[in-house]
């Protein structure tokens, strides 16, 4: 097989190329192929962020392999049926014709074909049929997203049996990290220090790099907080801000009360999203934008609500209705605005003009976040910009923040009881994320969302913080939303620099208008002063994971006075300004 066939195929299949890559490998796919022909190892792990181009690697490797006769047959397990006719799409690009039929059945299967694509599940119902296929023809087996291999342990053990007589394996994956202590088949694992056993890869590329090299988007992170108020099983009604120090229980329930559809906070972030996504279309007129919502029935409700807000349908793509992966292709292809989903593009399902993002799911698996976030980083031209909006949610937002961090799978590694609630069963919440609210009848007396504010509360980028809380709709937050769809990372740092200290002066101003404004009695201004100090302290807490108690005591210690509570305006006023200063870096 020629590899003359790769100037049809895009880097980045199945988005266009970015800037200046189109007829050659990237330099991080060239490496790794290097490495691979170099070694001829048996088993190789490519770990790549999504959008970095792991089919296209894939696909070059395979056609390298019939090239040199090393192999006469590619077998291609995937997570979907979608990703079949993906892979088999991507394949007949450079060549290679892959048949995604559904089953295991040679019946209907031509042998014009150069290989299959199945999912791991379909191996797990037929493991001999497919032992015996990689036992009569010399195989390279490629395992994307392989670790969905230890979604069961049915699933890890049929992927050994089937696939153990292989010539060649190619396991690739995005996120090389499980939520369970399942190993994944033909990983090499190392022992650390502690007896807990790593995920060794044989290639990786991380975010951050992909980054530096302009393979991906960066992503600017807005979140929203606010007041929410709920109703319990026993019928008490409980309050509290969402993102503040709280504990499980309650944050799992402000964050419930945020994502209800009848909620003013749901209602509008969707507002700001669609005005965010009309200022990237000014500059990227086919962007796109997707919600990922928790199950279905709030699917349909988040649609609803686009609809009133934009005057277009949605597309609402459910995973488990006939035409899903059509009507994913018809977006892929079209200019719609919207595309609402539970879980078909959660991963893998690439629709390379998405450009904005609403992460209003209950999820909080690092796995899952790390995939949904994926949806958005593919890019096609140089500055192209993502933009996803979240719950301020400590978890989430930690997630945000350790983005670019490597993440390896780890076996037997001692967990804290927060880690074990983190890293819960991925197939356990998808199978709930599939399915409809059956039981919200039932939950009508037990529990009831009340009432949800949004509030803007900051944008994160490169782990950073920037702005303040901020009222929807008001001059803050138009300033953060109306940043322009084309910019080169430095130049988002610069101007979210920019947006907040406009912010802080605006601020300022107004501080002092109150401070001079003889109806505003003292007690009263002394109420607004310690909120506002209390909400910079909060913010600055979760951006540096340090307790409130420690930055009071550090503002106290070096603008002086007494405790808050005894504190006076000026006193407050101090550590107002000093606090600010630490936000800006100044």
């Amino acid at each position: 097989m020629s590899t003359s066939a790769f100037e049809h195929i895009s880097p980045a299949w199945p988005g266009r190329a970015p800037w200046g890559t189109a007829r050659s490998l990237r330099a991080w796919q060239q490496e790794a192929l290097d490495i691979y022909l170099r070694d001829e190892p048996r088993d190789f792990l490519a770990v790549a962020t999504p959008g970095a181009g792991k089919t296209t690697f894939a696909l070059r490797v395979a056609a390298e392999l019939l090239h040199r006769r090393i192999i006469t047959r590619v077998l291609v397990v995937a997570p979907t049926e979608h990703l079949k006719v993906q892979w088999a799409e991507a394949a007949s690009k450079v060549g290679i014709n892959i048949d995604p039929g559904l089953g295991g059945s040679m019946r209907g299967r031509s042998k014009e074909f150069d290989g299959i694509a199945v999912t791991y599940a379909g191996v797990a119902a037929r493991v001999h049929h497919y032992r015996a296929r990689v036992e009569n023809f010399k195989t390279l087996v490629i395992l994307d997203e392989v670790h969905h291999a230890g979604d069961a342990l049915s699933w890890g053990d049929a992927i050994q049996e089937a696939f153990q007589p292989a010539v060649r394996r190619l396991a690739l994956t995005g996120t090389p990290f499980r939520s369970d202590e399942s190993p994944i088949p033909f990983v090499t694992y190392e022992e650390l220090p502690s007896g807990a056993k790593q995920s060794r890869a044989d290639y990786t590329y991380g975010y951050a790099e992909a980054l530096r090299d302009n393979v991906v988007r960066p992503v600017i992170f807005m979140a929203y907080g606010g007041p929410m108020r709920w109703r319990t099983k026993a019928g008490d009604e409980l309050a509290a801000n969402l993102g503040e120090a709280l504990t499980k229980d309650l944050t799992a329930h402000a964050w419930r009360t945020a994502l209800d559809p009848k909620g003013e906070w749901i209602q509008s972030v969707l507002k700001a999203a669609d005005i965010r996504l009309s200022e990237v279309r000014r500059h990227v007129p086919d962007a796109g934008g997707l919600v990922i919502a928790t199950n279905q029935t709030q699917a349909r409700s988040y649609a609803r609500i686009l609809h009133q807000v934009t005057g277009e349908k949605p597309t609402v793509v459910l995973s488990d209705e006939e035409g899903a992966s059509k009507r994913i292709e018809d977006f892929s292809g079209s200019e719609a605005r919207w595309l609402v989903a539970v879980r078909m593009v959660s991963e893998g399902v690439d629709v390379p003009r998405l450009s904005v993002g609403v992460y209003a799911t209950a999820t909080s698996t690092p796995l899952f976040f790390a995939q949904a976030v994926g949806r958005f980083v593919r890019t096609r031209r140089r500055g192209e910009v993502a933009t996803v909006f979240l719950p301020t949610v400590p978890v989430i937002l930690s997630h945000a923040a350790l983005l670019e961090q490597q993440r390896d799978h780890i076996l037997g590694g001692r967990k804290t009881a927060d880690e074990d609630d983190l890293f819960a069963q991925e197939d356990l919440l998808m199978e709930q994320a599939n399915q409809d609210a059956k039981a919200s009848d039932d939950l009508l007396g037990e529990w009831e969302a009340l009432e949800s504010v949004a509030q803007f509360d900051h944008v994160m980028f490169d782990s950073q913080q920037f702005g303040l809380n901020a009222e929807p709709s008001s001059e803050e937050e138009a300033d953060y939303l109306g940043l322009p769809g084309l910019l080169e990372p430095d130049q988002v740092r610069d101007l979210l620099k920019e947006r907040q200290r406009r912010q802080l002066k605006r601020q300022e101003r107004q501080d002092k208008k109150e401070h001079v404004a003889p109806e505003v009695s003292l007690h009263r201004a002394l109420e607004t002063k310690r909120k506002e100090l209390n909400s910079l302290v909060s913010q600055y807490a979760r951006s540096r994971g340090i307790p409130h108690s420690h930055i009071h005591a550090e503002l106290r210690r070096q603008a002086g006075g007494p405790p808050l509570s005894r504190a006076s305006t000026d006193q407050v006023d101090s550590r107002i300004r000093l606090i600010r200063k630490w936000h800006t870096g100044k």
